[in-house]
């Protein structure tokens, strides 16, 4: 069974920092991507950030510059390091998974609030 464990969240002054961890364990099969979603209040799901298994990574235009993805192949861990938080960043952000084969995988959610 596959489980992912994301960690991370919580609350933030604007202008501070947060990294998102998150762990897959589990039969996944060969990874084609790993990478963060999220969704505020009232809005849809969107995406933050992938990252392929060439190292290419796609960042939302509203993140660019302030948020880092990064993989860690041998651990099946993706992190997200976010700089620079902004009250529109608030939102409960999922970890996904996408396989070469199957239906995508999904963490649990993790808050993350900016607020004064």
């Amino acid at each position: 069974q596959v489980q992912l464990v994301e960690s991370g969240g919580g609350l933030v002054q604007p202008g501070g920092s947060l990294r998102l961890s998150c762990a897959a364990s589990g039969s996944i099969g060969r990874i084609n991507t790993m990478g963060w979603y999220r969704q505020a209040p009232g809005k849809q799901r969107e995406l933050v950030a992938i990252i392929a298994g060439s190292g290419t990574t796609n960042y939302a235009d509203s993140v660019k510059g302030r948020f880092t993805l990064s993989r860690d192949y041998a651990k099946n861990t993706v992190y997200l390091q976010m700089n620079s938080l902004k009250p529109e960043d608030t939102a409960v952000y999922y970890c996904q998974i996408r396989p070469w084969l199957g239906s995508d995988y999904w963490g649990q959610g993790t808050q993350v609030t900016v607020s004064s």
